[in-house]
């Protein structure tokens, strides 16, 4: 069972539109409790790299989704997305990734192309931040 919405997804209608499932803004509701993760990449946990980009990309999204349950989180609590991805092909790549990982959720994002990673290997890093409510 998903939980309720908390955040408020701003999307005016005189705005410009969203290039694909995100927002383009989010509003946190007072009182949450915030978490920030460091970029994550695509190895897994044993240390293996996929052998395509693809995998990469659904691998550094696990990596977010771990982060998120270790803090008793899941992807409705993201605020906020920051992606680097290293060429204009690993776009869709990320999207398809990005969609299949959050679901129904669309926190705010921004998407960059850089030249590279700190790996030459690696095609992609997804930083979040997220807010949930306190827990007693």
């Amino acid at each position: 069972m998903t939980a309720p919405t908390i955040h408020s997804l701003l999307d005016p209608a005189d705005g410009v539109p969203s290039a694909s499932r995100y927002s383009q803004a989010v509003e946190v509701a007072p009182g949450l409790r915030w978490l920030a993760t460091s970029g994550q990449i695509g190895y897994r946990p044993d240390g293996s790299l996929p052998a395509d980009e693809a995998g990469q990309h659904a691998e550094a999204w696990a990596n977010v989704i771990r982060l998120l349950a270790a803090a008793g989180m899941g992807v409705e609590h993201i605020v906020r997305v920051n992606a680097f991805v290293t060429a204009p092909a690993e776009v869709p790549r990320f999207r398809e990734a990005r969609d299949r990982a959050l679901g129904a959720a669309r926190p705010a994002s921004t998407l960059v192309i850089v030249a590279a990673l700190v790996v030459p290997e690696l095609v992609v890093e997804i930083e979040v931040t997220a807010a949930a409510p306190c827990t007693p």
